[in-house]
């Protein structure tokens, strides 16, 4: 046998072998333990490296934010491990306290919240400080998520669809956008497209949501400068270096002077205060700039695991509470991780959105990792082989559903279209019976009347 053969032979045993492992029931679950506990490790890492001097920096104590950090990351574990063992009622059950606890708090940060840099998001509890709109995400998935279900059969029909999800979400939103943090409102955009998405609303409705969506996006950004100078001066930071540039600019160098394998964990030189937002927002141009290209790869990958297996797990299971729950969740923290890195890239405006599970910052860390402990413990409990008839059964229920909206908003069009023809045809009889009426009272020339 030929050296070729072989080798052929040889990548073809290893693509079963990988094929295999990756149809094992508990695929998903490994994947999602292992994609975040990295990305949780490599956090740690650059937080503490971000953070040390910039602390030493600003007069504040070197270790202080790792150790929050560490506790945060600690008690987050414990969410996810306690979310792994709940069943899919707890978390329906938990649907509506959520909902309204996390208005409640997005309320109370409206009256007593803390500012930082034009934003007011924060609340301050003693030692602790909580950012309750991150809280918002997780919260909206599982009444959303709930709510759909609970309707499912009454879902052919555009106001039982948009009836109350879209409402709650525009309350949330707009009590989010009031604090100014307009970031956080996109992901909460994109979980509830990714809702109705995932329940089978049409395309049709899509185009009316994000028409809407972005003309609010824009009248927010015009209603604030800074917002203006930041959307119109992204695409060329150098235009202002001192000022809506600067950040931008320091990240770029950061990235560019990492070259393909970083300058070493702890060298980093755009820490020594030159990057603002060095721990939290620009973490990833730390990444880039110690580990390299090879290390934001590694990231991204990581990611795309993590993506993956929320996919997978909400393609194959036949649960529609489990399915809505682990596209949303997909979706919400591969939103939230797009928007980080195309900020920290150039590719899009700074938003001031953390990249999940590696930024500081605990309001993001425990829902995120709650979050991801709900899909462990979807995959723990059906973990579902694939089954392609299954998929594509359910792919013809979404379908048939979106034709059942779409033919209901038709026959809407023709039951109005038909009454107003009708109502057109019977005011021209009416008009044509009056007409001949008067015809024949009135008296003709050459009548009766006229030969008196």
């Amino acid at each position: 046998m030929s050296p070729w053969k072989t080798a052929a032979r040889a990548v073809r045993a290893r693509r079963a072998t990988l094929k295999s492992l990756f149809d094992l029931e508990l695929t998903s679950y490994y994947l999602l333990v292992g994609s975040v506990l990295l990305l949780l490790g490599i956090g740690l890492l650059e937080v503490f490296s971000a953070s040390s001097v910039n602390n030493l920096v600003n007069g504040r104590p070197m270790l202080s934010s790792i150790r929050n950090q560490a506790v945060s990351a600690t008690l987050g574990l414990g969410l996810m491990w306690t979310a792994s063992r709940l069943p899919p009622r707890a978390y329906r059950a938990l649907a509506y306290p959520a909902l309204v606890g996390t208005v409640l708090l997005l309320l109370l940060v409206l009256a007593v919240g803390s500012s930082h840099n034009g934003n007011k998001n924060w609340l301050i509890i003693g030692p602790l400080t909580v950012q309750p709109s991150e809280f918002a995400k997780l919260a909206l998935v599982l009444w959303g998520a709930d709510l759909l279900v609970r309707k499912e059969k009454l879902l052919t029909t555009w106001d039982h669809l948009l009836v109350p999800l879209v409402p709650g979400a525009v309350l949330i939103i707009a009590l989010v956008m009031i604090g100014g943090d307009m970031g956080t409102s996109i992901i909460i955009v994109a979980i509830v497209f990714c809702l109705l998405w995932t329940a089978g609303a049409p395309g049709r409705l899509f185009s009316i949501l994000l028409a809407s969506a972005v003309g609010l996006a824009a009248l927010a950004v015009v209603m604030r400068p800074s917002r203006v100078r930041r959307f119109t001066n992204f695409l060329t930071p150098d235009a202002d270096p001192g000022g809506t540039g600067y950040q931008a600019i320091h990240s770029f160098q950061a990235l560019a002077g990492g070259g393909w394998f970083g300058v070493g964990l702890g060298a980093s030189k755009q820490r020594w205060g030159q990057l603002p937002e060095v721990q939290t927002d620009m973490i990833f141009a730390i990444v880039g700039e110690e580990l390299g290209l090879i290390g934001t790869l590694t990231v991204l990958a990581l990611f795309l695991t993590l993506a993956y297996a929320g996919i997978r797990m909400a393609l194959r299971t036949s649960d529609p509470f489990v399915r809505l729950v682990s596209a949303s969740v997909t979706v919400w923290l591969a939103a939230q991780m797009m928007i980080n890195l195309g900020a920290v890239t150039g590719v899009l405006p700074i938003a001031g959105v953390p990249l999940p599970f590696v930024s500081y910052g605990g309001s993001s860390l425990l829902p995120s990792l709650t979050a991801v402990g709900m899909l462990m413990s979807f995959a723990r409990r059906w973990p579902e082989p694939l089954d392609p008839a299954g998929i594509a059964a359910e792919a013809r229920s979404r379908a048939e559903r979106r034709d059942a909206l779409a033919q209901g908003a038709r026959s809407a069009e023709t039951v109005t279209t038909i009454e107003t023809i009708t109502a057109a045809k019977a005011v021209t009889t009416a008009e044509t019976t009056t007409a001949a009426q008067t015809a024949t009272t009135e008296p003709r020339p050459g009548g009766p009347s006229a030969d008196r």
